[in-house]
This record gives structure tokens, sequence and C-alpha cells, in this order.
């Protein structure tokens, strides 16, 4: 973990934080991810959560797990926590270890699973698929059902941060195994849902998954979903660093409202290239966050889809 990682004087303050989930609130009643870093390093992290809950948002948090003991996760719970999402990026310590380069952090994030599950607390698997665990995916769901988990959601590297220093997968590889999904969820019996794979939901379309029944469409970014950081900046999300306004100096219901980045994004005519004429736009989108990585910009088509728009 880098020490800008860690809780510091420039993140919202307790007060900031309630009132940002007061915004929140008043423009939907959402499900809202506490993630990082990693949130448990917050003192006050269960009392931000049992204020969002009592402002009807649904709570979920995103974490590595390793903080998880049966004393922490049943305080998630009562503070209103509905699921947390811990990370697990290898089937053993010899992957998950090397790419989170601290030892023993695959056995404390099962640890944690483990508290969940024992608790009640609903969990599910997040993992990052790259070069090094590729081969691991049919495995890597296999163990998130042995652990308890109540889902398995894989996503699809967006070099930016440090994840540009990972080695990812080639875009004929990406959709090889967007294809695997769908019987490899069927054969599991867990529900695996891809993220930052907009694609998918063309995938699903064309080979009678029920993903276009389930999820509403491919890339949320600045549709219905941001990142706020923990200094207050309001991003699309997480992983496309344009910051579109602060809620330090903005209420977050007028930068939801009225960023102008939030606007192109929710108009699909705005997309360029061959995701603009694409005739799966409005189930997919492209990843908006690796076009701005690879082009500079959002609206570019992804770099990573390798299908050809029949209206093209």
């Amino acid at each position: 973990m880098d020490a800008k990682d860690l809780p510091g004087a420039e993140e919202l303050s307790t007060e900031e934080g309630k009132s940002l989930i007061d915004g929140i609130s008043q423009v939907s009643k959402c499900i809202l991810v506490l993630s990082g870093g990693e949130p448990l390093m917050r003192d006050d992290i269960f009392e931000l959560a049992s204020h969002a809950r009592s402002r009807g948002l649904r709570v979920v948090m995103g974490t590595n797990g390793t903080l998880i003991t049966e004393d922490v996760a049943r305080k998630l719970i009562s503070s209103g926590v509905s699921r947390v999402a811990i990370s697990l990026d290898g089937c053993d310590s010899r992957v998950h270890d090397s790419l989170r380069r601290v030892e023993g952090a695959f056995e404390a994030a099962v640890s944690g699973a483990a508290a969940c599950r024992k608790t009640g607390l609903q969990f599910q698997v997040n993992a990052t698929v790259i070069r090094n665990n590729l081969e691991q995916i049919p495995d890597m769901v296999n163990s998130a059902k042995q652990l308890g988990a109540a889902e398995f959601h894989l996503f699809f590297l967006v070099p930016t941060g440090r994840g540009a220093s990972l080695e990812d997968i080639r875009p004929s590889e990406y959709e090889s195994m967007l294809k695997q999904l769908l019987p490899l969820e069927k054969e599991v019996g867990i529900r695996i849902k891809p993220t930052c794979a907009p694609m998918y939901m063309r995938v699903a379309k064309q080979n009678g998954g029920d993903a276009v029944e389930r999820y509403t469409r491919g890339c949320l970014a600045g549709i219905s979903y941001c990142r706020v950081s923990p200094e207050g900046g309001v991003y699309p999300c997480p992983y496309l660093p344009i910051e579109v306004g602060n809620v330090r100096n903005q209420s977050f219901e007028s930068i939801w409202r009225d960023a102008p980045l939030f606007h192109q994004l929710r108009d699909y005519s705005m997309l360029k290239g061959k995701c603009g004429v694409c005739e799966f736009n409005d189930v997919c989108g492209g990843c908006r966050a690796r076009a701005y990585a690879f082009t500079g910009d959002p609206l570019l088509p992804d770099p990573w889809c390798v299908y050809v728009p029949k209206k093209g």
C-alpha cells in the first residue's frame, strides 16, 4: 500500500462524509460502495455506514479482506453493511501475494471471508484478470463458491494508476474469456459478473445469456455510477481520472446533474468511431475509462473490443 492510500488530513472528515451521504441520498436511494484504499482503516467507517443506511442507501464495502475478523464482521452487520467484496487475485498465495506485494495477504483475505461466512455477512469475491492469473480463472470461480461467496466479480484491467504496470491480456483473449463466462456460470453454479467489460452485454445478447435482463448496461460511468475520492473529487468511475467537480465547493446533486462530461456520457450519440454506430451501444457502450487510458478521449472506441458493428 502506498502512503497516498493511508487515511490523512486531506480526506473528507466525518461530518463532510455525512454531508456527502446526505447529498447522494437526495439524488437517489442507490447503492453506496465504501471502498478505498482500504475503508476499514478509517476509524469512522462504521459511523458513516450507519448514517448512509439511515438515509435509505444500500451500503456495501470493497475491501482487501485482511482486516475482517468475526468482531469486525459483526460491527459491519450492525452498522448496516449488507455485503462486502473481498479481493482475491489468485487461487493461492503465489499469485495473490505477488500482486499485492504483501506476504500473507492471501491467507488473511481467506480468513476474512471465513469470518464473514461464520457471522452471516454476505460477501462476494472480486478478482482482476491479468496475464499472471488468466489460466486460473475457472479455478478461482470454483474457489469463490467453496468459500461461500454469493457472487464472483471479474474485473478486466484498465491501465491507469498502478494498474498500468500490470501485464494485460490481449483483446482476443478478453473476448474469449467473456464467452467462457456464460457456460462457466451455469457449470459452477455461482453468479459471475464481469466488470469494466461492457462487451459482456453484447456477448450475452449474441449468445442468449440473461445478463441483458440482469444488468441495465455495460459501462455505467457518469450514467448511473460515479466515484467520489477521499478528498471529495467526483469522477465518472474509479478508473477514469477526469475530475468533474468537488463536493467541498459544490453540492453532489449539482455535480451529478450539471457536469458536462456526465451529459456527454449519458448521450450515446456522442460516442465516436465504431462505438457511435454500433448496434449494441445502448447495452454496451464500450469502456470509457479504457478508451481514455489509450487515447486521451473518453468518447473514442474501446480499443479492447474486437467486434465489427453491422452499421459500420
